[in-house]
């Protein structure tokens, strides 16, 4: 973009000028320019009006999640979980094994990792394989095979998250007509890997991972620092995103000027969840909905 714009001034019938008057500008004072404009015009109805139009452009920023909205990642903790299924039965004999898997499944969904306590987030993972395995066997397997089951499945499921092909030529047309930020709660080791092997950070303007932060979505100041990133306020972006806890009630808090929920198994939301802007079931549905917004 150049530094400076010419401008044939007026260009609207705001104020009652005769002439024309040429001005070169920088880029970043044009907006500041026609606002001062809009404030001394003698029609302040009509300059309200036209400023307002100004404030209601086109969105020039999209704020996406990552699991599960660019990336099939229940998927690949299926693809992960079967894997440490063949394992454990060449290792215990006559074991419930979906049992074992099933638990660890649960402890990951509600477990609340807390960084400071000095422990890893691969040492607090082994941890759940270990408990899950003597809650269903009654025998403490010790902490080779828990280990061992922790590795099989992290090294698993980061290699079968993928952006498919559809979904990385949506993500390089966009950023072509808008700046792209990833937003992304977790913990920073486990999503900082995802990103690493999905080779997807250089698609984005930014990278925000809510692990690495105070507070994560639904939090405002989480979103607040992602505008400030990328110099834009609330109402230039959307949230798209498949939670309607953290992604559509975080993009409401926040102010942002839609959100987009990621309904892929057409769910209805409770009646005390966020109703999102716009709800579609494949993010390659996107651009309908950036269409309906220009």
């Amino acid at each position: 973009m150049p530094s400076n714009i010419c401008i044939l001034w007026p260009t609207s019938p705001i104020i009652p000028i005769t002439r024309c008057i040429l001005l070169t500008l920088p880029v970043d004072c044009i907006v500041n320019v026609l606002k001062a404009v809009c404030l001394l015009s003698d029609d302040k109805d009509r300059a309200r009006d036209y400023w307002n139009n100004m404030e209601n452009r086109g969105i020039s920023v999209i704020l996406f999640d990552l699991d599960n909205t660019l990336v099939d990642t229940a998927g690949a903790g299926k693809v992960a979980i079967h894997k440490v299924s063949e394992l454990l039965k060449n290792k215990l004999d006559h074991a419930n094994i979906s049992d074992i898997c099933e638990r660890f499944v649960r402890k990951l969904f509600e477990e609340t990792f807390d960084p400071s306590s000095g422990q890893t987030i691969d040492r607090f993972r082994i941890n759940h394989w270990h408990e899950a395995i003597q809650e269903a066997e009654a025998v403490d397997p010790g902490q080779s095979l828990a280990s061992d089951c922790y590795y099989t499945w992290k090294t698993t499921r980061l290699q079968a998250l993928a952006l498919s092909p559809e979904v990385l030529a949506l993500l390089e047309d966009l950023r072509c007509s808008y700046k792209l930020l990833l937003l992304t709660n977790g913990d920073s080791q486990t999503q900082r890997e995802k990103i690493e092997a999905l080779r997807c950070e250089g698609l984005f303007s930014a990278v925000v991972v809510g692990g690495e932060h105070d507070e994560q979505k639904p939090a405002a100041p989480i979103f607040t620092h992602c505008f400030e990133l990328l110099g834009v306020k609330p109402q230039d972006c959307i949230m798209v995103g498949d939670s309607l806890d953290t992604d559509i009630q975080g993009g409401y808090n926040a102010g942002v000027r839609a959100t987009v929920w990621i309904n892929k198994r057409g769910e209805f939301p409770s009646d005390n969840t966020v109703t999102p802007d716009y709800t579609i079931s494949s993010v390659l549905d996107l651009p309908k909905v950036l269409d309906n917004l220009r």
